[in-house]
């Protein structure tokens, strides 16, 4: 039986044709005296025209220190305006860039650095980064040169550089922004770190290429978020899961939200309706991608809406296929080049046909929603019947003691395996209770064993649960 391939229902996008520094430079040459950022809490603004300039400088600065064409520069720092301008800086002079994440400890740094092959590691932004002036012209850049070098685990094993090409970058930044439609109006959080892609990509790349205002949160304060959104007047909120109970409880409509992102991870129809809820001048759906995609795969739609628990729809120019086995697999223009040095794992993810094995398990629907289900790997099998750890996430979360929590599996000996949640409260509340909250409401296969509880999860920089940490530590399982 031959597998159905969907399609995007968007007209496709151009493919490539220039750099992402040219088509920010673009967009600062259009927008010059518009803010480009807002940085919290200080409230510092900068312009596109002063960033454009301060990006001139810190390529001065690179080229005298050596830094050249098929260099790679490493970036350690929080989200702010120099982070942009420094990338910026090296891509122009045709570097690329590999953020390090802030959470990285000095092993995870110096792994990152020898496998990259990074030749500056920049933490602390300075002045001196923007010292000089630019005084020989701009290099001409290959579109098909590498601009940046994110590590992913894939579906399994160590981080490995994802290498995207300037090709592939301004492609995904235009894929999704079809789908956020942002203008120069709008007031974006930057709350996803920029040295992963959903902060890079969706976030930092889409705003800048529109001219709108990003609001950048080096620290994430959960009692503070909804007052600096009103603050702020921030019209696009870009977030990861663990963010969206905290809207969902918001104790007011903030009228200039007009869009509410959620990515990283799945995210449960009814949080999505509560977010709704609470926020009835937005449109509130969620995106799937990896980082083997640039982040891009499917979004939702700014002016379409989007059904509850779904990932939205197939971004521009490109395709999905659905294994006999449930696994999505992906094929598009923004598909990385492979992983540096090491092709033994590209031919493992993108198989000759180009297409990209995910790792996830998913369905679409009939107008094109697709449901992500949960990743292979995590399932947990309860005598042979698969449950998926995300579903009953989503369904814990709307518990109103339970701040965030994990679902991995026990072995057990009569079942082979058994759910086994995590959950760090917010109010008092005991295991029983809240196994029999899941009990109502799941098929009993599904129930959950036993709950314990944990001041904290382990995530990634982007939110996801690292459910393999939690398996692996006796205390909790």
């Amino acid at each position: 039986m031959t597998e159905a391939i969907w399609t995007s229902r968007y007209a496709p996008v151009e493919v490539g044709g220039t750099t992402f520094h040219d088509l920010v430079a673009a967009s600062a040459a259009r927008h010059g005296d518009h803010v480009a950022f807002v940085s919290v809490p200080e409230g510092r603004e900068l312009t596109y025209a002063t960033l454009a300039e301060r990006a001139d400088r810190v390529a001065a600065t690179l080229a005298a220190s050596g830094f050249a064409a098929g260099d790679v520069l490493a970036l350690q720092a929080p989200n702010t305006a120099p982070w942009a301008g420094i990338a910026l800086g090296a891509m122009s002079l045709g570097g690329a860039v590999t953020g390090v994440p802030m959470t990285a400890t000095d092993e995870d740094v110096k792994r990152q650095m020898a496998d990259s092959g990074a030749k500056l590691l920049v933490r602390e932004i300075g002045q001196g980064l923007i010292a000089r002036r630019r005084t020989a012209a701009r290099p001409e850049v290959d579109p098909c040169a590498l601009a940046l070098l994110p590590y992913s685990s894939g579906t399994s094993g160590l981080p490995k550089g994802v290498m995207i090409t300037h090709a592939q970058l301004v492609t995904a930044v235009r894929q999704v922004s079809r789908g956020l439609r942002l203008t120069p109006d709008d007031h974006v959080l930057a709350l996803a770190p920029f040295s992963h892609v959903m902060g890079f990509v969706i976030t930092l790349g889409s705003a800048l290429a529109a001219g709108a205002r990003l609001v950048t949160v080096p620290r994430f304060d959960p009692a503070d978020f909804i007052a600096l959104l009103e603050r702020h007047r921030v019209s696009v909120v870009i977030v990861p899961p663990p963010v969206m109970p905290i809207l969902a409880r918001s104790p007011r409509d903030l009228p200039d939200v007009r869009l509410i992102v959620s990515g990283g991870a799945p995210l449960g129809a009814e949080l999505q309706r509560a977010v709704a809820a609470r926020f009835p001048h937005a449109a509130v759906g969620q995106g799937w991608g990896l980082t083997e995609t640039a982040a891009c795969g499917t979004m939702p739609d700014r002016e379409l809406g989007t059904v509850p628990g779904s990932a939205g729809r197939l971004m521009p120019n490109t395709e999905l296929r659905i294994t006999d086995e449930g696994e999505l697999l992906l094929r598009g223009p923004q598909t990385m080049a492979g992983y540096l040095g090491n092709r033994a794992a590209t031919a493992a993810m993108i198989d000759a046909d180009g297409w990209v094995h995910t790792g996830d398990l998913g369905r679409i629907d009939d107008d094109g929603n697709l449901f992500v289900v949960d990743r292979i790997k995590e399932l947990i099998k309860v005598n042979a019947l698969q449950v998926a750890p995300a579903e009953l996430e989503a369904l814990l979360g709307t518990h109103p003691a339970v701040a965030e929590c994990a679902v991995v599996p026990r072995p057990d000996e009569r079942c082979g395996e058994v759910p086994l949640a995590v959950v760090v409260a917010r109010a008092a509340v005991d295991a029983d209770e809240l196994i029999a909250y899941v009990a109502d409401r799941v098929a009993p296969h599904k129930r959950i064993r036993e709950v314990r509880f944990a001041d904290a999860l382990p995530r990634t920089p982007a939110g996801k649960i690292l459910r393999r940490v939690l398996r692996d530590q006796p205390s909790y399982v």
